[in-house]
C-alpha cells in the first residue's frame, strides 16, 4: 500500500497531478482544493495517498492531511459513494466543512457537492454520524503532508511534542484542547465550546478527544 509520496511536482493536469520521486513518475488523482493548494510545477511536494484497486485499474489519490484522506476512506464504505463522489464532497467542503457537515446532520451542505443527489447525501450524515468524533479528533493537531523549502516534512506543533507534560499541563488537557480545536472548526462559539467540553471531561475524566467530542456534542445539541 502506498501510504504517501514525497518528490518534485512533474505536471498539473485537469484532475490530477504527476509526482516525481526518485525518477519514478506517480499519477496521483486529487480534488479542485488539494490542487489549488500545491506548488507550482517542478518543487518539492508531498501528498498522502490512498490507493484504489479494481480488477482493470489501479488509481492514487492524494491529500494534503490525514484527516482529509480519513474521510475519503469513509466517504467511499457508504453505498453510493464513489471515488469521484468523495472527491466533490471533499473538494467542495474541504475536511472541516464536512466534518461539520456530518457532525451537524447538514446533509444540504453534502448535497453541494457536484454529482451528490439528496438521497446520497441523506446517506453519508446518517452513516457516518458517529464516526465524525474520531475524525475530528484527528484533525485537532493536523499532520500536513507537504514539504518545507528544503524538502524536509513539516511538522505542525514541535514544541508541543518536545514538552512533556507538567503538573500545570496535565496530559488530560491534550484530550481537552484536541476536543475544543475540532468544536471550533464546526463554528461554535468558543465560551460555549469550552463549556461544554469542560463538562464532559468532568463526567469522563481521561476521556479520549473524540469521546468528549461525541459528549461535548450531546451538550451542545438543541433541546426540544
Amino acid at each position: 500500500m502506498i501510504g504517501r509520496l514525497a518528490g518534485r511536482l512533474a505536471h498539473r493536469g485537469a484532475d490530477h497531478v504527476l509526482i516525481d520521486v526518485g525518477g519514478v513518475g506517480y499519477i496521483v488523482h486529487v480534488s479542485d482544493r488539494t490542487m489549488a493548494a500545491l506548488p507550482p510545477v517542478g518543487e518539492a511536494t508531498a501528498l498522502f495517498t490512498e490507493l484504489l484497486v479494481r480488477e482493470d485499474l489501479l488509481q492514487l489519490f492524494g491529500f494534503l492531511t490525514l484527516a482529509e484522506k480519513e474521510w475519503h476512506r469513509l466517504l467511499m464504505t457508504v453505498q453510493g459513494v464513489g471515488a469521484k463522489a468523495s472527491m466533490a464532497i471533499l473538494g467542495t467542503l474541504g475536511a472541516d466543512g464536512v466534518s461539520r457537515a456530518i457532525a451537524l446532520g447538514d446533509w444540504t451542505a453534502v448535497k453541494a457537492a457536484p454529482g451528490v443527489g439528496p438521497k446520497i447525501a441523506q446517506r453519508v450524515v446518517i452513516e457516518l454520524k458517529d464516526k465524525a468524533p474520531a475524525v475530528m479528533a484527528l484533525a485537532g493537531a493536523p499532520l500536513q503532508a507537504a514539504l518545507a523549502p528544503g524538502g524536509d516534512v513539516i511538522d505542525p506543533a514541535p514544541a508541543a511534542r518536545a514538552t512533556p507534560a507538567s503538573p500545570l499541563r496535565p496530559a488530560a488537557s491534550s484530550a481537552q484542547a484536541d476536543a475544543l480545536s475540532a468544536l471550533a472548526n464546526l463554528g461554535y462559539v468558543p465560551g460555549e465550546a469550552a463549556a461544554a467540553v469542560a463538562a464532559a471531561a468532568g463526567d469522563l475524566p481521561g476521556a479520549t478527544p473524540e469521546a468528549l467530542i461525541r459528549a461535548a456534542l450531546r451538550l451542545l445539541a438543541p433541546k426540544g
